[in-house]
Order: structure tokens, then sequence, then C-alpha cells
């Protein structure tokens, strides 16, 4: 039975698709904002990824994108912001459908089927993940880093917390959203940890700790990661 996830914000909305949905067959998840969306793609690696554009923490062309780094889940776009210029950029980021709203029920599930039948004569490869930044390299299967040539002694939350930045090069992510990502929705410290483990991680990989290049501070908000081109 193909999984489909539905990433919308409007709850009576997405329950009717899902009611819909399950008619035809289909077994439904639902995530109300973006983080949780996101990680339940990450976890539950379903067969069809329904994104709304407008969503709370973390907008759905930042969830193609960062989807897109990771894998080849088919990812349709759904919202009501239905013109050119939308349709582009998610397509461009790797959307393989757009649909605005309103829509038919009648359309939408037969896109949906269309979707399906295209992704199951194309399977899925799964690849060792390997991920590459500037002088950076990290191996996500083995968990090991390097930095050019010398390979990086990283404890596990730092190395999450590497291939967090990484995966989400160029977004600037919020404190909070690091510490729900890397240390959970059940750590019971504050966003100070993550500027701790920051510090450290800019001390193993950045030429000057004092003035980064790679983990950029946006103040009052977070981080961004970049990947500058290194002078020998």
């Amino acid at each position: 039975m193909p999984t489909i996830l539905l990433i919308e914000d409007e709850r009576t909305f997405a329950e009717t698709l899902r009611y819909n949905l399950e008619r035809e067959g289909y077994a439904v998840l639902i995530a109300d904002d973006g983080v949780v969306g996101l990680e339940l793609a990450r976890r539950e690696q379903p067969n069809l990824i329904v994104l709304d554009i407008m969503l709370p923490r973390l907008d759905g062309f930042s969830i193609c994108r960062i989807l897109r780094q990771e894998s080849d889940i088919p990812i349709m776009m759904l919202t009501a912001r239905y013109d050119e210029v939308d349709r582009i950029a998610g397509l461009e980021l790797g959307a393989d459908d757009y649909i605005g709203k309103p829509f038919s029920l009648g359309e939408f599930l037969a896109r949906v089927r269309a979707i399906l039948r295209r992704s199951e004569r194309q399977p899925r490869q799964v690849d060792r993940e390997v991920l590459a930044a500037g002088a950076l390299k990290i191996d996500t299967s083995s968990r090991r880093a390097w930095r050019e040539s010398s390979e990086l002694t990283l404890p596990q939350k730092e190395f999450d917390l590497l291939t967090c930045l990484i995966r989400n090069q160029g977004i600037v992510l919020s404190r909070d959203l690091l510490l729900e990502r890397v240390w959970g929705t059940d750590f019971a410290g504050d966003s100070r940890t993550v500027d701790v483990h920051i510090r450290w991680l800019r001390e193993k990989i950045e030429l000057d700790p004092a003035r980064p290049r790679y983990i950029q501070t946006v103040r009052g908000v977070g981080y961004r990661f970049e990947a500058p081109e290194e002078q020998p």
C-alpha cells in the first residue's frame, strides 16, 4: 500500500484529502507545519509527498530544496498561490508536479496516480550519502568527516549539527530549529547549547574561528552555512 505524506497546515482541508486518498487505498500521514513534515518525510520515506508552500516554521520551497539534496521521493507542490513564478520555482527545485487551489478532487487524485505510476516504473536508488561543501566532506553512513585530507574528530552532536547545516546550505536556521533537529523535542536544555556546539565546530572546521567563513551568524536569528572557495 503506497504511503502519502500531506504537509498542509489547513487541518480541515488536509483531513478531506486524507479521507479521499484513503478511499483510494493509500496510507496517509499528515503534518501541519514544515519542521514536522520534514522530519516525517525523512523518517517514514513515503511514496509521495503532497507539499503546501505556505507553512509555519519552514516553507514548502525550503522543504523541497532540502529533500532534493537527500532523496528522490516524488513531490507534488500544493498552494493557493498559483502563478507562473511559483510554479517555475517549485519545479526548478525538483518538484514532480504542481497543482493550485482550488482544484477538483478528480484532478488531484488523477495526478497522484500518475506520479505514483511514474515512480513505480523508476524505482528509487538507495545510495551512500556523501556531502561536500568547500574543503569539507561528510560520509553520513559511516559518520566520518574530513577537512581536505585530514579526518575530523567529531562527537555525535557536533557531527549531527554539521550534517544538518551542510544539508541546508544557504538557509538561515534558527537556534530553536537546530535544537529540535539535532537534540530532539524532548531535550531540556536551551538554545545556548547550540551556540556552544557551533563554537566547538568552528574551532575544527574554520581556518580562523574568530572570522568564520563556513558557519555564518545571523544576528538575532541563528546560523547559515556557506561553502566558500578557500585559498591554498
